[in-house]
């Protein structure tokens, strides 16, 4: 654990990778932070502080990213929260999108029956605009947990958020740069331009940000809730905006739409147990799918960062990958198989398939469009309640529009249907989206030991296995483990992130790996280590705006007194 490893440090080993670490991790006895921009994580050491539980931070965590991170989450989003609660009991709480009722296989018209266009459609309208809108579960979702698990109301857990929009935030360089990569679909719409491009121009870091519609917004669900949007005055004004606009979605379909209570995916590897998210969810399945495989070699002994061990881990990647193109999908609509995926015997069938030398080819070819854009919030409080749970509008400011007079940004999660008819992700009436979203906790002899996630679209549950890896096989630190170099691969290219060193990657390309050097692989990710004694560690890495807090101290010992009333006491 990080205990003693309060600053930055260089992960050295004889061969392979060697990195420095760019931030530094938190320590803390009675609560821990970690999300992905600091005013969010402000918000959730507020609830704590004053006596809210894990969830009640979530929330209000959730919330205030809605503001401060708005092209990576929102009310009108999806996503999913894996719980363990003080006593022992778990929950997988599913708010991911749905297709609305009036959409069909053949809604949109694909542009390509192969890769890389065969998720396009023409003039982008699975992508962006109104016809790209899905149901949302979002704000659901989050209203729901907070009711069943938590301790606060929501007036409350929303006060940070509110006041944030109201006000406003400096941009942050982050936030910035995502501007400007949008800017020219940002502009077309008249109410997010005016925000974030305002005259054309995108915001510069360091200036005001302010959504005085969209706090307006959150107060009525404050006072409201969840009804607001899903069967009150909200929804009804959002459903008549969006069809005038040419969506798919109706006023029904958020009157109609539900959560799902889910039962986590559990393996285990070498010893430790592995607790994660189902389908529609596949990063749990595929996760432990992949350490199944890699548990039947020396991980260790390779070394981390060598090319036989990130050789190692592109195969798993692939075969992970193309298993997740056939099967995974939203478990109403197609027949997942989960046993067979996640056991030992699957493994040992699959793994001689990998070469000890040479890239293989693992078929079907995948096909994924899921965004990297996305956020993660991982908070425990002092009683031993976790949350580790993401959140998404699918692509950069999702659909990238404002719903007008409210301030919501929709979620673009059309996009993640197969357009073309008769597939396990094709589009269907009321079909879940399918996401890679892995919350993880692992555990070592029945204790909660580690908590992640991250964002980051189709490479973050690689990224989620590789951290694993990286804290069982490797021995790093959790700051070391969230920040170490990254890879990743579908079965076409192979993402090596530049930190690994260049003489591994040529020896990656001898092996018929085609190589390409990227800056960052998935997003910044978000995890707590756990001490017997209570002791928690909170880490951030630098692919994001990560922020951990932790809380220590307390409450004044119990009788304590100022001192002139101790005298009155006393008699003196």
């Amino acid at each position: 654990m990080d205990r003693t490893s309060q600053g930055a440090r260089s992960w050295k080993q004889a061969a392979g990778t060697q990195f420095s670490c760019e931030k530094a991790p938190a320590l803390g006895y009675r609560g821990m932070v970690v999300t992905n921009h600091p005013l969010a994580s402000a918000a959730a050491v507020e609830i704590l502080a004053g006596g809210g539980n894990a969830v009640d931070a979530t929330i209000a965590a959730l919330f205030t990213l809605s503001v401060v991170e708005p092209m990576m989450v929102g009310i009108f989003g999806g996503g999913t929260a894996l719980i363990r609660l003080a006593d022992g009991r778990e929950a997988v709480i599913d708010g991911l999108a749905t297709a609305p009722a009036g959409a069909a296989p053949d809604s949109y018209k694909a542009v390509s029956d192969s890769w890389p266009d065969y998720m396009e459609t023409e003039d982008r309208a699975n992508a962006v605009g109104a016809s790209a809108v899905a149901v949302p579960g979002n704000l659901k979702a989050w209203c729901e947990t907070l009711e069943r698990f938590g301790t606060l109301d929501l007036a409350t857990v929303t006060e940070a958020a509110i006041r944030h929009a109201d006000r406003g935030y400096r941009a942050t360089p982050y936030l910035c740069n995502c501007i400007d990569g949008t800017a020219a679909d940002l502009i077309r719409d008249p109410e997010i331009s005016a925000i974030f491009t305002p005259g054309g121009t995108p915001l510069k870091p360091g200036d005001l940000v302010r959504q005085g519609a969209y706090a307006d917004t959150l107060r009525l669900i404050a006072r409201e809730g969840a009804v607001a949007l899903h069967g009150g005055g909200l929804g009804a004004h959002v459903g008549e905006e969006l069809t005038r606009a040419g969506s798919f979605l109706r006023t029904r379909d958020l009157i109609d739409y539900r959560t799902v209570d889910r039962v986590p995916v559990r393996g285990d590897y070498r010893g430790w147990e592995i607790v994660g998210t189902p389908p529609p969810c596949s990063g749990g399945v595929h996760i432990v799918q992949m350490l199944n495989l890699l548990e039947g070699f020396d991980i260790a002994g390779t070394g981390f960062g060598t090319a036989e061990g990130v050789h190692l881990l592109l195969e798993v990647l692939k075969i992970a990958a193309s298993d997740r193109r056939a099967s995974t999908a939203d478990p109403a609509y197609v027949d997942v198989p989960v046993d067979r995926l996640i056991s030992k015997a699957y493994a040992d069938l699959r793994r001689p398939e990998i070469l000890p030398d040479r890239a293989n080819v693992f078929p079907p070819r995948v096909i994924s469009t899921e965004s990297a854009n996305t956020t993660h919030v991982t908070i425990a409080d002092g009683d031993g309640n976790i949350v580790t749970s993401t959140q998404t509008i699918n692509s950069l400011f999702g659909a990238r529009l404002i719903i007008p007079g409210t301030g919501i940004i929709p979620n673009n999660y059309m996009y993640l249907f197969d357009p073309h008819p008769g597939h396990a992700l094709s589009l269907e009436p009321g079909k879940r989206i399918t996401s890679t979203q892995a919350p993880l906790i692992l555990c070592r002899d029945g204790r909660p030991v580690h908590a992640l996630g991250l964002p980051g679209g189709p490479r973050l549950y690689g990224s989620a296995m590789q951290a694993v890896v990286n804290l069982i096989d490797h021995g790093m630190t959790l700051q070391e483990a969230v920040e170490a170099p990254r890879v990743w691969t579908q079965g076409q290219d192979a993402e090596i992130e530049t930190a690994v060193p260049e003489a591994v990657r040529d020896r990656l390309a001898a092996m018929g790996h085609d190589v390409r050097p990227v800056g960052h692989v998935a997003g910044g990710m978000c995890a707590i280590s756990f001490e017997a004694d209570g002791a928690m560690t909170g880490a951030a890495c630098w692919r994001a705006d990560g922020t951990p807090i932790g809380i220590g101290g307390g409450l004044a010992r119990e009788g304590t007194q100022f001192w002139p009333d101790y005298r009155r006491t006393a008699g003196i």
